[in-house]
């Protein structure tokens, strides 16, 4: 885990709001940097494997949480 420039982190919601609020505390914190977002479980997988955040925050009730649907 890289700390120079905080913990990169992923937020994962279907709701934007909830994303940009989820991003605003962090990024505002220090410590944090959001390296990725995405609406569902399908967007999640492929931004994951993009950019390797240290931490995913995951709404697990969502629509196309998995890549199998």
């Amino acid at each position: 885990m890289s700390l120079t420039n905080g913990i990169r982190v992923m937020l994962v919601d279907d709701h934007p709001i909830t994303r940009r609020g989820l991003r605003e505390v962090l990024e505002e914190s220090g410590g944090f940097e959001v390296v990725a977002q995405a609406a569902d479980g399908v967007e999640a997988v492929t931004h994951a494997e993009e950019t390797k955040p240290d931490v995913i925050v995951m709404d697990v009730m969502m629509p196309r949480a998995t890549v199998a649907e």
